[in-house]
């Protein structure tokens, strides 16, 4: 610290936050190098353990995966661009999960509508606290251990890190409750690849409810690049009595292929998924078929109109 100006130097080593690595706009060859360029290039890394690809960027007996043909990096470090690692070796890592084989552990996670309480302990220090989250889900529980991760190698207490996180009201379109109307809920949410997507439904389904999905995709080359995930992730957590419209993709120019389209993604999802290509008429059918106790979820990236579309289906409810 400059007592002259209050300024704070900071000289611990970089560090590097990964919480996951799964496929979207990139395959996952070009993912893995990328995500592996990243942490081999911090002094400190808090990576999550419950996710297998990001785990395997950390493990001390697997090599470290080349750049791939025409992938380049960038840095200060002395290294060349596009130059390969072999290995993490240099780079300390902190492990978080909510299963058994991570350094920073939750535990006793009990979720309820408007948050989830847990436990998080680091194992080789024996040091456990409780914690209190204002926003829902598990996967909002990973997120706390990464917070409480970086902070700790930040020189942070633990159990402050974790107090300091009760505050935390959340991200804009990240699972927000708009309002309620004759007892339908609706909620905004720009959940578009795979995970995201899981992520989100698996919270709302802790809790009993009909969800009526609104999803638009944020892209032909999106559709194409990961149309089976997307469907299979829809399969995976929906429940028998959810629906799901998808309108055709936000189209902001770029791609020109447009042969994969909202059609495919229906038709690999199955019966409870309907193509409807206007967001307007969208609207209309998830209006039609709300009644008291379902959830509405808005779901899409890339277009802020989205949210002007949730509230208006609020003020239709209404």
């Amino acid at each position: 610290v400059d007592e002259s100006d209050g300024s704070i130097a900071l000289y611990h080593p970089t560090v590097a936050v990964l919480n996951n690595v799964a496929v979207d706009h990139k395959s996952m060859e070009e993912l893995r190098a990328l995500f592996g360029a990243f942490l081999a290039r911090a002094g400190s890394a808090v990576v999550n353990a419950d996710n297998a690809e990001a785990l395997a960027l950390i493990s001390p007996i697997s090599a470290y995966p080349k750049p791939v043909e025409g992938l380049s990096f960038s840095g200060t470090d002395g290294r060349k661009e596009g130059q390969g690692f072999d290995k993490l070796s240099h780079t300390e890592v902190l492990s978080f999960g909510l299963g058994s084989n991570a350094t920073l552990q939750a535990t006793d996670i009990v979720e309820h509508p408007d948050g989830v309480t847990f436990t998080v302990t680091h194992h080789p220090a024996k040091i456990a606290c409780a914690a209190r989250l204002a926003v829902p889900g598990r996967h909002n529980v990973s997120n706390a251990l990464a917070a409480i991760g970086t902070a700790t190698r930040a020189g942070i207490r633990l159990a402050e890190a974790a107090a300091a996180l009760a505050s935390f009201s959340g991200l804009k379109r990240r699972m927000e409750t708009v309002s309620a109307a004759n007892g339908i809920t609706v909620i905004d949410d720009f959940g578009h690849n795979p995970d995201k997507i899981a992520a989100t439904l698996s919270a709302l389904h802790a809790f009993p409810g009909r969800l009526l999905i609104y999803f638009q995709p944020h892209g032909y080359g999106p559709l194409k690049q990961m149309g089976r995930e997307l469907a299979d992730s829809f399969i995976a957590n929906m429940k028998a009595e959810d629906i799901l419209l998808v309108s055709d993709p936000a189209y902001f120019g770029g791609t020109v292929d447009r042969s994969v389209g909202a059609d495919a993604l229906v038709a690999m999802v199955g019966p409870q998924a309907h193509h409807i290509p206007d967001r307007a008429d969208c609207g209309t059918r998830l209006i039609d078929l709300a009644t008291p106790g379902d959830r509405i979820i808005v779901m899409g990236a890339r277009d802020d109109t989205l949210s002007i579309f949730a509230q208006s289906l609020l003020d239709r409810l209404g």
